[in-house]
């Protein structure tokens, strides 16, 4: 039964001139003062998320995006600065992009975290999808293979850090700790200090691809997964879902259908349904735009992605539209028992799911938003409470 719900903002500005017809991701350029604005849209998000009772506030990590799209770089320090600006609010890491960190650094940061936010910081941990980053990082994306090799390696090491009082690890990407004398000894293992408040540490992986390996890994750590409103469209969920039950099955562990998971949705509250989608459009084509060629939205043509990127092309080939997304279950909207309909019919599909992450897509004025999750608050959540 649905019971908690979330929102996510990955930092974006308000952006202007949106939808497939309007200025091409590629074009956009921000002033140093509107990308630091985004920051400030968090405190927003987060104070009144708080006020409205909502349970966790997810955010991305992400780098180098003078585009003004996804503006936050440290998703654990801007958590532990918003867990002082709030009560009960819970914050998570949605996600943190592993192989651009040191694994240790990672889980000492995290640590931290946890310990001065007194338990309300979430971890996640995710692959990457930007090129730009990952590999200016130093890490490999364009290899699948290698990118998914550190990364596991990098969440063993994690989590030996953070469920093992002395630990160490021998790898092909890390040996931990240095094979060196240290204050008259021979340097054998290693302790993480400060060690994380809440044990054992609940953390969260996005749900894309959904590889039999994926999943396995993520039931071997007890990780929860986080299932996109995008793998929505085109029936995914299902597969997603079954195969993570799965996959918990192998390793002797009975789970209902959807527990331990989440559904993200992109949602918008309007009078009627034909109200909702047309003020909604040029925010869904914008996130489209954004997305759409970065393996997060599946059998997308090159022609597709060709004329996302410029408004000439647009009107001349057929681009994702929301009614389509609509009517595949990913984006909710229309009024507020239309919306209460269609998330009472995921909690009959999925009767062991107690949480939804509904969101705006990118672009979304924060006015905009701030309306928007008043409303969800108010007009649907106490539905299921």
């Amino acid at each position: 039964m649905i019971r908690n719900f979330d929102s996510s903002y990955v930092g974006t500005v308000d952006l202007k001139n949106l939808g497939y017809a309007g200025t091409p991701i590629n074009d956009r350029w921000h002033t140093p003062e509107e990308l630091r604005g985004a920051l400030y849209k968090a405190e927003r998000y987060a104070e009144t998320m708080d006020g409205l009772g909502f349970d966790t506030f997810w955010m991305a990590e992400h780098h180098f995006q003078p585009e003004g799209t996804e503006c936050i770089p440290n998703v654990l320090m801007m958590g532990l600065h918003l867990a002082g600006r709030t009560k009960n609010l819970r914050i998570g890491c949605g996600f943190n992009v592993t192989p651009m960190w040191h694994p240790l650094r990672l889980a000492e940061d995290y640590a931290m975290a946890d310990v001065l936010s007194r338990g309300r910081i979430r971890f996640g941990v995710a692959r990457g999808y930007h090129t730009r980053e990952v590999e200016t990082f130093g890490a490999p994306l364009i290899d699948q293979n290698a990118n998914r090799e550190l990364f596991e390696e990098q969440c063993e090491v994690i989590f030996k850090a953070f469920n093992e009082e002395k630990f160490s690890h021998k790898g092909k990407h890390y040996t931990i700790p240095a094979e060196v004398e240290y204050r008259g000894y021979q340097l054998k293992t290693l302790t993480l200090v400060p060690r994380p408040l809440t044990t054992p540490v609940e953390c969260w992986q996005p749900i894309q691809s959904g590889t039999p390996r994926a999943m396995d890994f993520m039931a071997k750590y007890n990780m929860g997964g986080l299932i996109g409103g995008g793998s929505a469209e085109g029936g995914a969920v299902d597969k997603h879902m079954d195969e993570f039950q799965a996959a918990y099955a192998r390793r002797g562990i009975a789970l209902g259908r959807g527990e331990k998971l989440a559904l993200g949705y992109q949602f918008y509250i309007a009078e009627s349904r034909e109200a909702a989608i047309n003020a909604a459009r040029q925010y869904y084509e914008e996130n489209m735009k954004m997305f759409g060629e970065l393996r997060l939205v599946r059998n997308l043509s090159e022609a597709q992605i060709q004329a996302m990127r410029s408004p000439a092309l647009a009107g001349g080939i057929p681009l994702p539209s929301i009614e389509e997304a609509v009517n595949a279950g990913g984006f909710l909207a229309g009024t507020a028992a239309d919306i209460i309909a269609a998330l009472k019919a995921v909690e009959r599909r999925y009767p062991g799911l107690d949480r939804v992450v509904c969101s705006q897509p990118l672009g979304t004025p924060l006015d905009v938003a701030m309306e928007q999750l008043n409303r969800l608050a108010k007009e649907v959540k106490p539905a299921f409470v």
